[in-house]
């Protein structure tokens, strides 16, 4: 499947890692802005189809334009393939780390924005509920800006067999909620671990709460008692990957 992407930094992204899964990219008349700019020379490089929008679309009958003239810049990208979680817990002994779950996530924003944060901080996988859970669209890889191309991830089925994988390759798995006792800064940090983040009304489900071998929250210094889950996210990997 393809997507419509319209942030230059993920078309940047996947033109780098990628460049025989990017079909076109598309571009208004006029001169294009620096990022697009520097989607345009690489996609040259690569010998990917550049297209004026306006002036195909100028020579169609006016009552066959469809193209909205924002002025937009576009490229066509086809997805990205996820891993098998085996794959994608298959070095954790010898590459330690931190890796992510979200449990059934449904704001695409949300998603993007892990992504992008997780990318940041070198996070080394994250498995999604196929179920349940935003999917991948075009929302989720322009708001990611190119996060998405660079952190491994899985969708199974089953988060419960997942996190039972994860456990079996030697990583620990830590639930994130507002209701536990223990704040992150003291989870141990000599170990890997799986941070499981929940719904973004319900939080964690009972299943994978019972699964986690520690839980932590935010101490919240202020008179908000909790955070959006992609800001809560941020703040728990920066936390988790500082090194003591």
């Amino acid at each position: 499947m393809s997507l419509i992407l319209k942030n230059p930094h993920s078309v940047l992204a996947a033109l780098q890692t990628r460049p025989e899964d990017v079909v076109d990219v598309r571009l208004p008349a006029g001169k294009p802005s620096p990022a697009w700019a520097d989607v345009i020379e690489l996609a040259r490089q690569h010998e990917i189809p550049i297209r004026t929008t306006f002036a195909e679309e100028a020579r169609r009958p006016a009552s066959e334009q469809k193209f909205e003239r924002t002025g937009a810049a576009q490229a066509t990208v086809r997805e990205r393939n996820g891993l098998l979680i085996e794959e994608l817990f298959a070095n954790a002994e010898s590459s330690p780390g931190l890796w992510l779950a979200l449990d059934c996530l449904q704001d695409p924003h949300n998603v993007g924005a892990i992504f992008r944060t997780a990318s940041f901080f070198g996070i080394k996988g994250i498995v999604m509920t196929r179920d349940r859970s935003a999917p991948l669209t075009a929302t989720v890889y322009d708001v990611a800006a190119g996060g998405l191309e660079y952190v491994p991830f899985g969708e199974p089925t089953n988060l419960a067999r997942a996190m039972n994988v994860a456990k079996t390759a030697g990583i620990w798995l830590l639930g994130s909620s507002e209701h536990a006792e223990q704040d992150v800064s003291e989870i141990p940090r000599d170990r890997s671990w799986l941070l499981i983040l929940g719904n973004e009304e319900h939080g964690l489900r009972r299943l994978s709460l019972d699964k986690c071998d520690q839980i932590c929250k935010l101490t919240s210094k202020g008179t908000v008692p909790s955070l959006n889950v992609s800001v809560a996210a941020g703040v728990l990997m920066a936390d988790l990957t500082r090194k003591e």
